[in-house]
């Protein structure tokens, strides 16, 4: 079963272990939609989507530096340099740490003068709760990002069983929180927040004392290892992230605030459950690709082609096996819905149908954008991105508002704004590796 390279050993250890993870995260997501929609009513859990997607824009601040880190991390212990690991992880932790640090003290100071129940488009009295909640979800999302690089580096070690594993840690205590609070107490945003936010937290600050103080000891980060002169390869990497990310952090994140001030909070419900259900897909096929970006490194630098075709070939037929099982997931969704939420909503098929193909074209594209990050070819990417956000947000508006359609049209403005994933990174992991193309190709 694990026969082959040092390298697929690695990956085939990991896509097991990440099956039985993955799924038991696959069961607990699906646990928690009717269950917080049960604590605190359809319409409010709208607003709590809306408002973590409105604090989730903050994640910019990250800059891209720990996808810059996962690869330079990578290259420096292929080439045995501990020391280099040490300075960059070093580095990160202290950029990071100082961005978050700021940005949370910005956001505190400002937050009392906002304006939240027009920004989500909700009744005036709920403001000071919305505040609150605000206040606790960005403080989360900030200790969350200086947290998760430990994650990183495990990911860039070829082990992404052990970061889902993490992962699934603190969504099972969070279950466990809701489901008491569901009996001790009455329907609150501001205990939801609190329930979902906190366990993440304590679940990652345990796994960097872990790390730090066994495995990963040679790489802890230290003062005296921060050097941001010499870290101008991480921001390089970092800086080109960082502007992809903005482009799909307009995309996702964007969604329910143009739902919710054009529908209503109850239309970001029905949004999200169908994106739920069928980015268990992509949930899968995450889980199998989570070993490719950085075994793409390494074969990569390595000119073991042969080895990044056959893995290329293999995901593709993945992919082809779960499009038909989404195909399946389509034809029973009315009656899933109803059981699964317990028929507290109803959601149209038309907006299911075109759930299921765009979770099929993202599936598609991530093959091949996840190897092209893995070997830093990003340039064209990068320009992709520049203009991804704008065909993605003038396409929404205009079905909504010219059209008439409706939330249906975040999804299609998805496909026309996911050109990158779906056209142009097939064709440029053919030309690398196929027809041998460098220069702006592989840059």
């Amino acid at each position: 079963m694990f026969k082959g390279g040092g390298r697929s050993v690695v990956a085939k250890k990991n896509i097991l272990g990440s099956i039985v993870i993955r799924g038991a995260s696959i069961a607990i997501s699906l646990i928690m939609v009717p269950l917080t929609i049960e604590y605190v009513n359809p319409s409010r859990y709208g607003i709590w989507l809306t408002l973590s997607s409105i604090v989730g824009w903050f994640s910019f601040f990250n800059i891209g530096l720990t996808h810059g880190l996962r690869n330079k991390f990578a290259e420096a212990r292929a080439t045995g340099d501990d020391s280099l690991a040490q300075m960059y992880v070093s580095t990160t932790y202290a950029i990071l740490t100082l961005i978050f640090g700021v940005v949370w003290l910005m956001f505190l100071l400002v937050n009392p003068f906002l304006n939240w129940s027009g920004i989500l488009n909700v009744p005036e009295e709920m403001s000071q709760e919305l505040s609150t909640l605000a206040a606790v979800v960005f403080t989360y999302f900030c200790l969350q990002f200086v947290l998760r690089i430990v994650t990183t580096l495990i990911i860039a070690d070829q082990h992404p069983a052990k970061v889902s594993l993490i992962d699934l840690l603190g969504q099972a205590i969070s279950m466990i929180i809701i489901f008491f609070l569901i009996y001790t107490t009455e329907g609150s945003l501001i205990k939801l927040g609190l329930a979902l936010c906190i366990s993440p937290i304590v679940v990652l600050a345990l796994t960097n004392l872990l790390f730090f103080k066994n495995k990963y000891y040679q790489y802890r980060p230290v003062f005296s290892k921060i050097d941001f002169k010499r870290s101008k390869g991480l921001f390089s990497l970092g800086l080109t992230f960082f502007v992809i990310q903005i482009a799909g952090l307009l995309q996702f994140q964007s969604a329910n605030v143009i739902i919710s001030q054009n529908f209503g909070s109850l239309e970001v419900t029905h949004y999200n459950i169908v994106y739920k259900y069928f980015n268990i897909l992509a949930m899968v096929i995450t889980m199998f690709l989570a070993p490719l970006w950085s075994a793409s490194t390494d074969a990569y630098f390595k000119n073991d082609i042969r080895w990044i075709k056959n893995a290329i070939k293999r995901y593709m037929q993945l992919f082809l096996l779960l499009m038909g099982g989404g195909l399946v997931m389509l034809m029973v969704s009315e009656q899933f819905y109803r059981i699964w939420l317990k028929g507290n909503v109803d959601i149209d098929f038309n907006l299911s149908l075109w759930g299921y193909i765009f979770v099929c074209t993202f599936m598609f594209g991530n093959i091949f954008v996840n190897f092209l990050n893995g070997i830093s070819a990003l340039r064209i990417q990068f320009w992709g991105s520049l203009v991804s956000p704008i065909v993605y947000i003038g396409t929404a508006f205009l079905l909504i508002n010219h059209f008439g359609l409706g939330v249906q049209s975040l999804f299609i403005a998805s496909l026309f704004a996911n050109f990158n994933g779906i056209v142009v990174a097939p064709i440029q992991y053919y030309l690398i590796i196929y027809k041998n193309k460098r220069g702006i190709w592989t840059n």
